[in-house]
Protein backbone atom coordinates (compact mmCIF):
# COMPACT_ATOMS: atom_id res chain seq x y z
CA UNK A 1 0.00 0.00 0.00
CA UNK A 2 1.38 3.63 -1.52
CA UNK A 3 1.59 6.07 1.41
CA UNK A 4 -0.21 9.58 0.53
CA UNK A 5 1.73 12.27 -0.70
CA UNK A 6 3.69 14.43 1.42
CA UNK A 7 2.16 17.73 1.43
CA UNK A 8 4.24 20.47 2.23
CA UNK A 9 3.38 23.20 4.89
CA UNK A 10 3.06 26.39 3.64
CA UNK A 11 3.22 30.22 5.05
CA UNK A 12 -0.82 30.37 5.49
CA UNK A 13 -0.88 27.56 7.75
CA UNK A 14 0.67 29.05 10.36
CA UNK A 15 -2.77 31.91 9.93
CA UNK A 16 -4.82 29.26 11.76
CA UNK A 17 -2.50 28.67 14.87
CA UNK A 18 -4.10 29.72 18.01
CA UNK A 19 -2.39 32.78 20.00
CA UNK A 20 -0.53 30.28 22.47
CA UNK A 21 1.21 28.25 19.89
CA UNK A 22 4.27 29.09 17.87
CA UNK A 23 4.79 27.84 14.30
CA UNK A 24 7.75 27.23 12.15
CA UNK A 25 8.18 25.05 9.30
CA UNK A 26 11.00 23.43 9.23
CA UNK A 27 12.18 20.98 6.15
CA UNK A 28 8.31 21.35 4.77
CA UNK A 29 6.76 20.13 7.76
CA UNK A 30 4.61 22.66 10.29
CA UNK A 31 6.16 22.48 13.85
CA UNK A 32 4.36 23.87 16.93
CA UNK A 33 5.31 24.45 20.26
CA UNK A 34 3.67 26.23 23.32
CA UNK A 35 4.81 29.98 23.98
CA UNK A 36 7.68 30.21 26.52
CA UNK A 37 8.13 29.20 29.99
CA UNK A 38 8.70 32.36 33.04
CA UNK A 39 12.05 31.02 32.77
CA UNK A 40 12.69 31.06 29.23
CA UNK A 41 11.26 34.37 28.87
CA UNK A 42 13.68 35.81 31.98
CA UNK A 43 16.80 34.40 30.04
CA UNK A 44 15.76 35.62 26.45
CA UNK A 45 14.62 39.30 28.09
CA UNK A 46 17.89 39.56 29.79
CA UNK A 47 20.18 38.21 27.82
CA UNK A 48 18.31 41.06 25.01
CA UNK A 49 18.71 43.99 27.40
CA UNK A 50 22.65 42.86 27.92
CA UNK A 51 23.35 43.36 24.30
CA UNK A 52 20.84 45.62 22.70
CA UNK A 53 22.00 48.50 24.21
CA UNK A 54 25.81 48.57 23.39
CA UNK A 55 25.18 47.07 20.07
CA UNK A 56 22.05 48.10 18.57
CA UNK A 57 22.05 51.39 19.95
CA UNK A 58 26.29 52.16 21.12
CA UNK A 59 25.40 52.88 24.13
CA UNK A 60 28.50 51.42 26.62
CA UNK A 61 29.16 49.07 23.30
CA UNK A 62 30.08 49.41 19.41
CA UNK A 63 26.48 49.88 18.22
CA UNK A 64 26.17 48.81 14.59
CA UNK A 65 24.03 45.58 15.16
CA UNK A 66 19.72 45.59 14.76
CA UNK A 67 18.81 42.74 17.59
CA UNK A 68 15.30 41.87 17.51
CA UNK A 69 13.50 39.51 19.76
CA UNK A 70 11.57 36.30 17.79
CA UNK A 71 12.05 37.42 14.29
CA UNK A 72 9.98 35.32 11.39
CA UNK A 73 12.88 34.35 9.58
CA UNK A 74 11.48 32.98 5.70
CA UNK A 75 14.11 31.10 4.22
CA UNK A 76 14.00 29.91 0.46
CA UNK A 77 10.70 27.27 1.81
CA UNK A 78 11.82 27.46 5.77
CA UNK A 79 10.16 29.80 7.98
CA UNK A 80 11.96 29.88 11.50
CA UNK A 81 11.12 32.07 14.46
CA UNK A 82 14.18 32.39 16.65
CA UNK A 83 14.55 33.55 19.97
CA UNK A 84 16.46 36.57 18.77
CA UNK A 85 18.44 37.70 16.01
CA UNK A 86 20.61 39.95 14.65
CA UNK A 87 21.95 41.43 11.54
CA UNK A 88 25.15 44.04 11.21
CA UNK A 89 23.73 47.11 10.51
CA UNK A 90 26.14 46.90 6.85
CA UNK A 91 23.87 44.35 6.03
CA UNK A 92 20.53 44.92 7.22
CA UNK A 93 20.47 49.06 7.10
CA UNK A 94 16.58 49.23 7.07
CA UNK A 95 13.76 46.50 8.66
CA UNK A 96 11.95 44.60 5.61
CA UNK A 97 8.30 46.21 4.43
CA UNK A 98 7.01 42.70 4.98
CA UNK A 99 5.73 40.83 8.23
CA UNK A 100 8.84 38.64 7.73
CA UNK A 101 12.87 38.70 7.21
CA UNK A 102 14.46 37.20 3.98
CA UNK A 103 17.72 38.72 4.97
CA UNK A 104 19.79 35.71 6.69
CA UNK A 105 20.88 36.67 10.18
CA UNK A 106 24.58 37.22 11.14
CA UNK A 107 23.89 35.73 14.65
CA UNK A 108 20.34 33.56 16.24
CA UNK A 109 19.95 32.94 19.76
CA UNK A 110 17.97 30.17 20.39
CA UNK A 111 16.81 29.50 24.27
CA UNK A 112 16.08 25.83 24.77
CA UNK A 113 13.38 24.51 26.73
CA UNK A 114 11.76 21.02 27.18
CA UNK A 115 9.45 21.48 24.30
CA UNK A 116 11.64 22.98 21.86
CA UNK A 117 15.24 21.40 22.59
CA UNK A 118 15.53 18.73 20.66
CA UNK A 119 13.93 20.71 17.31
CA UNK A 120 16.41 24.08 17.85
CA UNK A 121 19.30 21.65 18.28
CA UNK A 122 18.60 18.68 15.68
CA UNK A 123 16.50 20.46 13.35
CA UNK A 124 17.80 24.13 13.02
CA UNK A 125 20.91 24.32 14.12
CA UNK A 126 21.96 22.32 10.85
CA UNK A 127 19.76 25.06 8.34
CA UNK A 128 21.47 27.61 10.03
CA UNK A 129 24.44 26.62 9.06
CA UNK A 130 22.95 25.71 5.65
CA UNK A 131 21.67 29.66 4.98
CA UNK A 132 25.17 30.62 6.47
CA UNK A 133 24.61 32.21 10.10
CA UNK A 134 27.82 33.37 11.68
CA UNK A 135 27.02 32.26 14.92
CA UNK A 136 24.65 30.88 17.41
CA UNK A 137 24.34 30.75 20.48
CA UNK A 138 22.02 28.28 22.82
CA UNK A 139 20.75 29.24 25.91
CA UNK A 140 19.45 26.30 28.31
CA UNK A 141 17.94 28.26 31.79
CA UNK A 142 17.15 24.52 32.94
CA UNK A 143 20.87 23.53 32.66
CA UNK A 144 22.01 27.24 33.11
CA UNK A 145 24.22 27.41 30.16
CA UNK A 146 24.87 28.96 27.31
CA UNK A 147 26.61 27.51 24.44
CA UNK A 148 28.55 29.90 21.49
CA UNK A 149 29.01 28.00 17.84
CA UNK A 150 30.91 29.74 15.01
CA UNK A 151 30.06 28.76 11.42
CA UNK A 152 33.21 27.27 9.68
CA UNK A 153 33.22 26.61 5.81
CA UNK A 154 34.92 23.54 4.47
CA UNK A 155 34.77 21.65 1.22
CA UNK A 156 31.71 18.85 3.16
CA UNK A 157 30.06 22.05 3.89
CA UNK A 158 29.09 24.68 6.78
CA UNK A 159 29.96 23.13 9.92
CA UNK A 160 29.39 24.51 13.97
CA UNK A 161 32.54 25.55 16.03
CA UNK A 162 32.05 25.27 19.64
CA UNK A 163 33.72 28.42 20.83
CA UNK A 164 32.56 28.21 24.67
CA UNK A 165 29.94 26.46 26.97
CA UNK A 166 29.54 28.44 29.89
CA UNK A 167 27.42 27.96 33.47
CA UNK A 168 26.06 29.00 36.64
CA UNK A 169 27.52 32.27 37.00
CA UNK A 170 30.51 32.85 34.77
CA UNK A 171 31.83 36.03 32.80
CA UNK A 172 30.00 36.08 29.03
CA UNK A 173 32.64 37.83 26.39
CA UNK A 174 31.74 36.07 23.19
CA UNK A 175 31.74 36.96 19.65
CA UNK A 176 30.27 38.02 18.27
CA UNK A 177 29.42 40.67 21.06
CA UNK A 178 32.83 40.07 22.67
CA UNK A 179 33.33 43.75 23.13
CA UNK A 180 31.55 43.82 26.51
CA UNK A 181 30.77 41.11 29.02
CA UNK A 182 28.48 40.60 31.29
CA UNK A 183 27.25 37.81 34.54
CA UNK A 184 25.93 34.86 33.20
CA UNK A 185 23.79 34.68 36.41
CA UNK A 186 21.79 37.49 35.75
CA UNK A 187 19.88 35.36 33.18
CA UNK A 188 18.36 32.70 35.53
CA UNK A 189 16.22 33.37 38.10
Amino acid sequence: MCDAARRYAVYEDLFDLPNNVVGEIIGGVLETHPRPSPRHAQASTTLGGSIVMPFGYGQGGPGGWRILFEPELHLDRDIMVPDMAGWRLERMASLPKTAYFECVPDWVCEVISPSTGTMDRAMKMPLYAHYGVQYLWLVDPDLRTLEAYQLQASTSGNKWLLLATLKDDMNVSLPPFDAINFDLSLLWE
